[in-house]
């Protein structure tokens, strides 16, 4: 049962239990909520599923996402992004190299790719007080150096 009252759903094209256990092998206290295989379903639509999808409901650091296998018709773009706030670097460096291994992606300022597609900014919280501090020279830096990397690297920010 889900208790979220928004819930993300990730349409992938196709195994959602594989999809699944990606994630939860990178998010170590997540976990898989339910799986269920849909096979004879009218499928001469074009969809590309075959009369056949599955779906996954997983949790990953407390929030719940509905993974969706059912065809190549939609694919994962920047204009969402899921932001995973570190508490360190290692702990920045942890993410960053799991999501952009095996096919993921680098972009800059933080963001990457993960290997299928979906966006995220790997962020230590201590930038967000970098960026709003009240000092201009200590905001103006983290953003400059912000600017060019592509993983962020605390150290370099301060």
């Amino acid at each position: 049962m889900n208790n979220q009252k928004i819930t993300p759903c990730l349409w992938v094209e196709k195994d959602a239990k594989i999809v699944a256990e990606y994630y939860l092998s990178i998010f170590k206290d997540g976990k898989l909520k339910d799986y269920q295989l849909f096979e004879n379903m009218p499928g001469a639509d074009g969809s590309g599923n075959d009369g056949r999808f599955d779906t996954a409901l997983i949790e990953l650091a407390g929030i719940e996402f509905s993974i969706l296998a059912a065809g190549p018709m939609f694919k994962f773009n920047e204009a969402l992004s899921l932001v995973i706030n570190c508490k360190d670097q290692n702990e920045v460096d942890y993410y960053w190299d799991a999501l952009t291994a095996n096919g993921g992606e680098e972009g800059g300022c933080g963001w990457c790719k993960d290997k299928y597609g979906l966006s995220w900014q790997v962020v230590p919280v201590e930038y967000f007080d970098l960026i709003h501090s009240k000092d201009v020279i200590v905001r103006q830096k983290a953003l400059t150096n912000t600017f060019k990397q592509k993983k962020l690297i605390l150290s370099e920010l301060k």
